[in-house]
Order: structure tokens, then sequence, then C-alpha cells
């Protein structure tokens, strides 16, 4: 386990695992960077070093007040990516991790990545103005209170019963505790509300290396299209849609999900 301090003193917790060309795992909302843990069991099978992030307030890392907007969550990736010397990555983030890395593109390019895996992430969250494929019920009426208490149910996608075969490898795997590093912290509401207000789709438009959009089929808080529309007209965009899986589709369908996240590895 290793840690770097950000230009604004944050310390941030990532583990360092195999060797070989290197993988950065950003995890999304409330979720620890151990969460990777079957991604992490497979790149370094496959020859990969996997680097994964624990985010500000999130994991093992240093919980803040401030600093909870994705532009700095952008920031803390570059300040990563320099601490640790890494050049020619492919960046991964899960849901509000891969509008991390969005972020990230957006403010320093993509100089030092070789490629970029977004799973189960619209690059826009509000619906309207001829996008559907944002958050179920998010749209304009509603754009200032819809996440004022956490991230509202859908009553769409995978049912929790449905998922709970994904918790209990989870726990299997780690052990009891797996899931303590989880949950939201008051710090990171400001976080999830700025989250909810970005567009990246020309961050992605413009992202001059190979993007793979993945989607769950039953994600329960996006239409999985989301995927395919996000890379229209990108020349070395694709997207992969996985069925029987919801939103953590690197949980829900681990070895389905690694086969693709893999496949795209060596494609590049």
């Amino acid at each position: 386990m290793r840690g770097i301090e950000t230009n604004d003193g944050v310390r941030l917790h990532l583990t360092d695992d195999g060797t070989g060309p290197t993988v950065v795992l950003i995890a999304g909302f409330m979720a620890a960077a151990r969460t990777w843990v079957f991604q992490v069991d497979a790149l370094t099978a496959a020859g990969y070093r996997a680097v994964c992030l624990d985010r500000r307030s999130h994991g093992l890392s240093d919980a803040p007040a401030y600093g909870q907007r994705m532009a700095r969550h952008g920031k803390d990736l570059h300040d990563t990516l320099t601490a640790l010397d890494l050049d020619d990555v492919v960046l991964v983030g899960g849901s509000m991790g891969a509008s991390t890395v969005w972020a990230y593109t957006d403010l320093f390019g993509t100089e030092r990545v070789r490629g970029i895996v977004s799973v189960d992430q619209t690059p826009r969250m509000r619906n309207g103005d001829g996008w559907e494929h944002g958050f179920y019920g998010f749209d304009d009426t509603n754009a200032g209170t819809f996440f004022a208490d956490g991230v509202p149910p859908t009553g769409r996608g995978f049912t929790a019963e449905q998922s709970a075969p994904a918790v209990m490898r989870l726990v299997e795997r780690l052990g009891p505790d797996a899931l303590t590093l989880g949950g939201i912290r008051p710090e990171t509401m400001a976080l999830l509300r700025d989250h909810a207000q970005q567009d990246w789709r020309d961050v992605v438009a413009r992202a001059e290396v190979p993007v793979l959009m993945v989607a769950g089929r039953d994600s329960q808080f996006w239409p999985c299209e989301h995927a395919e529309a996000a890379v229209s007209g990108h020349p070395l965009g694709r997207a992969v849609v996985l069925e029987d899986c919801g939103h953590a589709s690197n949980l829900d369908r681990p070895d389905a999900f690694n086969d693709a996240l893999i496949e795209f590895l060596r494609s590049i």
C-alpha cells in the first residue's frame, strides 16, 4: 500500500500491484479502491500493473471539507500520476470515477494516457435538450434538488436481490469488513451535486486516445444506450453492453468485465 500527497495537502491512499503496462483504476461515489479487487487479480495475472486510487473523502484517503468538486478530483488524479511518474497509462473509471477521468482529461489532456475506460457512467447526468441517456427522472425541472439527500432510488434495473451475489463475492474475497469503507460522508454531498451538473460529452469527443464505454444492460441509474451515444463519431471509440448486469458491472459480472477490459488493453 502506498500514498501520495496532493498540492493542497491531502493524503491519498492507493494500492499498487503487479508489473508491466500500468492501468489506473478509480472507483465511484462511496466506493473504495479495494472494490477493484477482481480486476486487480485479472490484470496482474495478465501481465499488467494495477494502481487503484482512493479519491479524497473515499476509502482510506483523507476526508477534507474542501475540494469537493470534480475539477479538484481531476487535479488529484494528475497529482497522483505525477507523483508516481506514470506515463502511457490506461485510466479506468467506474461511475463517478469515470467523471474524475474526464475532469483530468479536460484539464490536462492525454499526454500521459494511452486509453480510457468508462464503466457505466453517462457523460451527462441531466436529461433534456435532445439527451435522454441521463439519470432516470433527472432534468431541468428538479436539477437543484434531485440529489439533495444522496442518490435517489429509481426503481429501475437490477434489484437489491439481483445485486446480492456481487456483494457476497466481495465479502468472500475481502472478508467481513469489505464494505466498511463505503457510505456517504457529509463532505461529499457537494461533490455529488457538482458531479450531477457536469456534461463531459465534448471531452469524450475530443479525447485523442482509444475510449471504451462499458454499460450494464440493467443499470439502476441510466439507459445502457448512453455508451454508444457517448462515442458516436469518435474514431477510436467503442461501446460494450454487458448483459445480466447492473450499474456495478465490474462486480456484478467480473469475469465478463475483465474479458472486455483486457481485450481493450491488448487491442491498443
